[in-house]
């Protein structure tokens, strides 16, 4: 029986099967598209694109950086009193990453950062309230936990109250939006970017993942893979190097990848590999390997963390201050001050980042609060001091991988180092004690992009568009999964996965047996901290009538009936996931199906190669039996084993009857559980209103543009007015009527309030006003200055075309006389032929000439080309000449007229010969000629004419004799034909003379008697 989720195609026509190869093949080798892979931090996003031509790049944003902070920002509309204006269905201004930061000092309430930190770790050790955490930090964000909705919503002071908040989802796919744009500047005009896989923590949960799989969506992005930081950092590692052989008894090599960023700390225990599997043929191919065996984390071990130390230490110090106290200024009220926070935020980030290289640094702080100024200093050790408890949690995460491992650290061969805070003194210092030295601390990839470069790698190898190096590459699923079904009326719970099964390269398939019969339910979990959290609901759709399908068509018994159903770690999230269900019974009889017969041409194998996969192939297929008893069912099954033996020893029958399976694919349908999910209308809603925030960008943008050519082309207006060399092309009256429009204009651009209101229309309506007033005179200027020279180069050409014209007319007529000669001497030519034929006698046939063997050979005589028209003696014609005569005379009376009508006009008026109609007039003289040159250099040289001449074989001549005649010399040697002699003239060549002429008709007709011998 196949397996379930392998659909074999028992039941797919052969025109199915064509039709979906086809597909498959087109497709592949249509697709040609671009790879995003992005590291999705805490405080910054970093992105690297592959595509055709770009390996592996990493994308810079609109300032030119390598890294996006992590942030994005509301600047509401205000009006000429600084009031926001909150209207319905309006957008206020977006700004991104350090724009967005910039504006914390003045809006702290509408700049989000780290918004990755308010996706709900329900169950986790950093479950701690992350909402209340976040705005600690950020006391002025609106920020709420709506459990209906299962996220975070952030309330915005710049939308209309009656405006819905906007979800942490909606925030973040605005950034990953951001990051997609500038992925698409740099792939060039006309790219599209669509495909991403995106690094994840190791302790991500189901509801995170599907939190961040949600914005990317929102995003217009389409996730092909979430991948653990440790493992795309374990891919950049491997992507450059060859690892032992193990097929040939060589040890791997483990590696821990230390990762400590902003937000969380996590180890990856990676173990390296090469191993030669089977390639086409009978080869033998290398690959190299990659899985992850353990993890560990700290998820709330990081930068943020040791900021808020930092944090704490200056608020405590600013209250020591005197006036501090007199004021009775307390830590709480200071904590709640938005503006204030956001500044002693910036400065403690930068404090701790100096003394990663320094022993001691100051900070200083003016009017920290009104006429209250702040300075500060904190030395390294201070430092250390206060971050002694985080500084004992460094270890926990390593040794955590190491047990899940298996391992000790006597078996790692190194530890990678990723991340920024890796860089901190003490952090190394751990690491060291951890290591026992700092020999396996390793700073042998990008601190801060290799995560970046893994995951594009990774994408690159999922995309049919690139070849990359084959790295089987597997991660672990994290947490325990399992099921819980309704067995009797009683809920019951199966484990199937542990917290180290793979994902990916080598993942098994649970292969799960259920003894229901009828439609059911189950519900696959997770186990977060203890707790069986559901991640998802499978409802069966057809079982009950599969099961009568069976029994009606094949006799099937229910008690004879088996349902199971095929679950994995998902290759693209590492959830549980069920890939197919079947249902089936054993039935007597032989025989393949079309289905099959189909499946044998097209190399998909028989009815035995449709079992369930062995490890190695896809990874192993393992057994779950979900009925009450497994032990029962194992000894039935031995049972009738044993009875089905007595029978056939007992019965004399030659042979016992051969079985076959009958399948039904059970069709089912899947819901989510965990954090409630957002409906189809919900997500149109959320799609339709980034869509229009877009809009409104872009709008705003179209804009501003407009409002800058407005403002700069008034600068430049007033230049214009003082400039005196348009005076000679306008009057007085044309400047004032500019300089007034010009005087409104700058009015209008100086009043804040009308700039507030105006539109793009308003902006573009004065700038064309400005500019019909004031590119008149421009134009008459630039064609004054260039106008004489333009008519003077007509001029030449219209002289060269004449000269032309001659030069045509001349060679014209030699043709036409030489025409005439020529067409006299064949006359004469034809006459003399006619006579001398009339005149010849016949010789006398042998009467054994019809004997003789026929000859075969049939030698040529060659005769020199007949000449009857002019062309034969000129590349030109009459219509030639007709055609460059009308080119000239109509440019040269446009020309005249032309110059007649602007000689009449004053300088301030509107030319009557403009530069361009000059340009159109002159193209018209240079393809006339360059007609006639194309012509002359084309045309092809006179070829002799052969015709077959047949010979005889005679009584007084033993052999046939055969003469051919050589073809005329181009000097003009005379033809043995009689024919008149040919002469080809040359490029640059004169026609021959009359006398020329003549003398050639001379010389043919003297030698006109000489024949070949027949």
């Amino acid at each position: 029986m196949s397996p379930p989720g392998r659909r074999r195609s028992a039941a797919l026509s052969l025109p199915t099967v064509l039709v979906a190869l086809l597909f498959l093949f087109t497709s592949t080798a249509s697709a040609a598209g671009s790879v995003l892979g992005l590291d999705f931090g805490t405080l910054n996003l970093k992105a690297a694109l592959v595509k055709p031509g770009i390996p592996l790049e990493i994308v810079l944003s609109k300032d030119s950086k390598r890294k996006e902070t992590a942030a994005v920002a509301f600047k509401p509309n205000r009006d000429s009193k600084n009031n926001i204006i909150a209207e319905v269905g309006a957008f206020p201004e977006r700004a991104y990453g350090g724009d967005a930061l910039a504006l914390h000092g003045r809006f702290p309430g509408e700049v989000f950062p780290n918004l990755k930190t308010l996706l709900e770790r329900q169950g986790t050790d950093g479950d701690v309230g992350a909402v209340e955490t976040y705005k600690g930090r950020y006391p002025s964000v609106q920020a709420e936990k709506v459990a209906v909705m299962g996220t975070t919503m952030i309330k915005s002071s710049a939308f209309a109250d009656s405006e819905m908040p906007w979800s942490v989802e909606e925030l973040l796919a605005m950034e990953l939006a951001n990051v997609k744009r500038n992925a698409e500047v740099m792939a060039g005009k006309g790219s599209v970017v669509e495909d991403v896989v995106i690094t994840v923590p190791a302790f991500y949960t189901a509801d995170e993942k599907r939190a961040i799989e949600k914005a990317a969506v929102l995003a217009g992005l389409t996730v092909h893979g979430l991948i653990s930081d440790g493992l795309a950092v374990g891919l950049d590692y491997a992507k450059s190097r060859t690892f032992p052989d193990v097929t040939k008894g060589e040890k791997p090599e483990y590696h821990v990848v230390f990762d400590m960023g902003a937000g969380s700390t996590t180890a990856t225990l990676l173990r390296f590999q090469a191993k030669s599997v089977k390639d086409t043929a009978r080869y033998n191919k290398t690959v190299q390997e990659l899985a992850v065996l353990g993890t560990g984390w700290d998820s709330t071990l990081g930068g943020d963390s040791l900021n808020q130390v930092i944090l704490d230490d200056y608020v405590h110090k600013f209250l020591t201050k005197p006036v501090m106290k007199s004021r009775g200024v307390t830590a709480d009220k200071i904590k709640s001050n938005g503006r204030l926070m956001a500044r002693m935020w910036k400065e403690v980030e930068k404090t701790r980042q100096v003394l990663s290289a320094n022993t001691e640094t100051s900070s200083s702080f003016e009017e920290l609060l009104p006429e209250i100024d702040f300075r500060t200093k904190l030395s390294r050790t201070d430092f250390e001091k206060l971050a002694e408890p985080f500084a004992a949690r460094v270890a926990a995460p390593i040794n955590q991988a190491l047990a899940a491992a298996k391992l000790t650290m006597a078996d790692i061969d190194s530890i990678i180092l990723h991340g920024g805070m890796i860089r901190t003194p003490f952090v190394q210092r751990k690491l060291e004690e951890i290591a026992g030295g700092s020999a396996k601390l390793r700073s042998n990839v990008n601190a801060d992009e290799s995560a970046v470069f893994g995951a594009a790698f990774k994408g690159a190898g999922l995309s049919p568009s690139f070849k990359v190096k084959e790295i089987r590459d597997s991660d672990i699923a994290g947490y325990e999964a399992g099921m819980s079904y309704t067995d009797g009326g009683k809920e019951r719970k199966q484990g199937l996965f542990s917290a180290t099964s793979p994902v990916g390269n080598g993942a098994a398939t649970k292969q799960v047996s259920f003894k229901d019969k009828e439609d059911f339910a189950f519900e696959l979990y997770q186990v977060i901290n203890g707790e069986e959290r559901p991640t998802t609901r499978v409802q069966t759709d057809n079982l009950t009538a599969s099961v009568k399908e069976l029994n009606t068509k094949f006799g099937c018994e229910k008690g004879d009936v088996s349902t199971k159903f095929s679950i994995k770690l998902s290759s693209v999230n590492g959830l549980p996931e069920v890939i197919g269900g079947t249902v089936s019974c054993e039935v007597e009889g032989t025989g393949k199906k079309m289905g099959e017969t189909v499946k044998d041409w097209f190399g998909f194998g028989g009815k035995k190669d449709q079992d369930p996969l062995v490890e190695g192939d896809d990874g192993p297929i393992e057994e779950v039996d979900a009925t009450v008893s497994s032990s029962s069912t194992k000894s039935a099954s031995s049972g009738s084993s044993s009875s089905g033996s007595a029978k056939t020893s007992s019965t004399k029958v030659p042979e016992k009857p051969k079985k076959r399976i009958e399948s039904i694919p059970v069709t089912f349908a899947t819901s989510t559980r965990g954090n409630p999910q957002p409906g189809p209308e919900e997500i149109k809603r959320m799609r339709d209103r980034l869509a229009a925030f877009d809009r409104s960008d872009h709008a705003r943008l179209a804009r501003e543009e407009a409002m800058n050519v407005l403002e700069s082309y008034t600068y430049f207006a007033r230049d214009f007015l003082g400039n005196t060399d348009y005076s000679s092309v306008s009057t007085a009256a044309m400047m004032g009527e500019v300089s007034k429009l010009l005087d409104t204009t700058r009015e209008f651009m100086e009043s804040p309030g009308q700039v507030a209101k105006a539109t793009e229309e308003m902006f573009r309506e004065k700038l064309s006003a400005l500019k019909l007033l004031v590119q008149p005179i421009q134009n008459r200027r630039k064609e004054e200055l260039a106008r004489p020279e333009k008519v003077k180069a007509l001029k030449k050409g219209l002289e060269d075309t004449q000269k032309l014209v001659v030069m045509v007319r001349g060679e014209v007529e030699k043709a036409s006389t030489a025409s005439s000669k020529a067409s006299e001497m064949e006359v004469s030519k034809s006459a003399a032929d006619a006579a001398e034929s009339a005149t010849a006698v016949p010789s006398p046939k042998d009467e054994f000439e019809d004997l003789e063997d026929a000859d075969t050979t049939s030698p040529t005589t060659t005769t020199a080309p007949k000449y009857s028209s002019p062309a034969d003696f000129s590349p030109y014609s009459d219509v030639d000449l007709k055609d460059v005569e009308g080119v000239y005379d109509s440019v040269a009376a446009w020309l005249k007229e032309k110059e007649a009508a602007q000689d009449k006009l004053k300088p301030y008026e509107q030319p009557a010969l403009y530069v361009k109609d000059i340009d159109a007039q002159a193209a018209k003289l240079s393809a006339v000629v360059r007609d006639l040159t194309r012509k002359k250099s084309q045309k092809p040289k006179p070829t002799t004419s052969s015709k077959k001449a047949k010979t005889s074989k005679t009584k007084s001549s033993k052999k046939a004799k055969s003469s051919t005649t050589e073809a005329p010399s181009a000097e003009g040697s005379a033809s043995a034909s009689g024919k008149p002699n040919f002469m080809t003239i040359k490029g640059g060549e004169e026609m021959p003379s009359e006398e020329e002429i003549l003398r050639m008709v001379r010389d043919a007709k003297g030698k006109g008697t000489e024949r070949d011998e027949l």
